[in-house]
């Protein structure tokens, strides 16, 4: 796909878990979008990139907008092309680790409040969890993506935009809910959206709306 720039980097900087098999070290392929503007991180669901389509037009049309989008292949710290329901609860810890480890990579001329972190499903959880780790990001959005256990342990939670399915039976619709509470007490910034009728990954009918309104919350807040 024509404006994919593919680049490897090394997924396991100094962080126990990350690195990998024997002695070799786990290189993470992260796909670029765009070269200007302020970073924005899209972070795949438990398909990882076995349809990587839909990925990849919500990375061009958001780029298009004016970002840098990257990519990451998170599954490769874990060696996975897909997640399997009972391995997620104990694989994410890694793919955590994995992604701060890329966050902290980040060249030095980055600056450190323009990184947002757009997340599907399982990606939606996990740029929750980051941003709770990581002051360096400044804006969320989590695409019917599940709350993660502690999160509200961690840092309060930047701006986050909330975009779920009414009938999502992969992710109840409640976990949305929950995430907006936690956000509201932090005395934080977020905005939701709630398709009626939708269930997990949205239909083509409401991918337009939904990424038009994640272009428009990353204007405001990146």
């Amino acid at each position: 796909m024509k404006g994919i720039d593919r680049r490897n980097v090394l997924g396991a900087l100094c962080v126990s878990g990350v690195a990998s098999r024997g002695n070799a070290q786990s290189t993470i392929n992260i796909d670029r979008f765009g070269s200007t503007g302020s970073t924005v991180y899209l972070l795949h669901g438990s398909d990882g990139l076995t349809n990587a389509g839909r990925y990849q037009f919500a990375a061009q049309t958001i780029a298009n907008a004016g970002y840098t989008v990257l990519m990451p292949h998170y599954f490769k710290s874990t060696g996975d092309d897909r997640a399997r329901y009972g391995d997620i609860r104990s694989k994410f810890p890694t793919w955590l680790r994995t992604l701060e480890a890329l966050l902290t990579g980040l060249p030095t001329g980055t600056e450190l409040g323009n990184i947002g972190v757009v997340g599907f499903s399982l990606g939606g959880a996990l740029a929750l969890a980051l941003a709770s780790r990581s002051s360096r990001i400044r804006a969320v959005v989590n695409f019917f993506g599940f709350e993660p256990h502690g999160l509200g342990k961690g840092r309060k939670l930047p701006p986050t935009l909330i975009l779920h399915g009414s009938a999502d039976r992969v992710v109840p619709v409640e976990n949305a809910a929950s995430v907006e509470r936690l956000i509201r007490s932090q005395q934080g910034t977020v905005e939701s959206h709630v398709y009626a009728g939708e269930g997990h990954g949205l239909s083509l009918a409401s991918w337009p709306d939904a990424i038009g309104r994640t272009q428009a919350f990353l204007q405001r807040h990146l």
